[in-house]
């Protein structure tokens, strides 16, 4: 939260081990919020078999103008989560062309610098 009491979050993906630029996405800035609702979807061009092998990196950030922006939290899925997070990234993998929604507590490990 910033000093005026709200925050202007985003979120960034990324389909790891890095593919280069196609495989980060970022949704756009919701402007001075403390409960966003992100309606964006993403999509990758990649091999269902290739898919197995990938993280999906999802991190949420406070935007700041003039100086780095907040790490707010983040989560995984794949091959190395747990519990919920590798239950869903199962489920994806087993439902090729199926939308599967869940929800998932952000996780406030240190992250890099945001770009």
């Amino acid at each position: 939260m910033d000093a005026n009491g709200y925050s202007d979050p985003y979120v960034k993906i990324c389909l790891k081990p890095d593919m280069g630029k196609k495989a980060k996405c970022k949704t756009q800035i919701k402007k001075r919020t403390l409960n966003p609702e992100f309606n964006e979807e993403f999509s990758y061009d990649i091999k269902h078999s290739e898919l197995a092998k990938k993280t999906l990196d999802i991190s949420v950030w406070d935007y700041d103008i003039g100086k780095s922006n907040d790490y707010i939290g983040g989560c995984q899925l794949g091959i190395t989560a747990k519990g919920e997070r590798l239950k869903h990234w199962y489920e994806c993998l087993k439902n090729k062309d199926k939308k599967i929604e869940r929800w998932h507590t952000l996780m406030n490990e240190n992250h890099v610098a945001s770009d």
